[in-house]
């Protein structure tokens, strides 16, 4: 029987080629006029996730 893959964790994470996870950081979609450049530029390629993290992720996504 296939396993279900979690939809919501499949939205937001994303898988690099070397298959390592990524999510996007809080806080980059609105009221950017007040953040600096820096602030916005360390939000960019999003954030990769922690061990335990990614021992859940993998749970959640069986076929990633």
């Amino acid at each position: 029987m296939k396993l279900k893959s979690h939809s919501s964790t499949k939205k937001r994470v994303k898988i690099t080629g070397s298959g390592k996870f990524r999510f996007r950081k809080s806080a980059t979609q609105h009221l950017l006029s007040q953040k600096t450049k820096r602030q916005k530029k360390l939000h960019r390629g999003g954030k990769p996730t922690t061990a335990r993290n990614d021992y859940t992720i993998r749970k959640l996504l069986p076929y990633s």
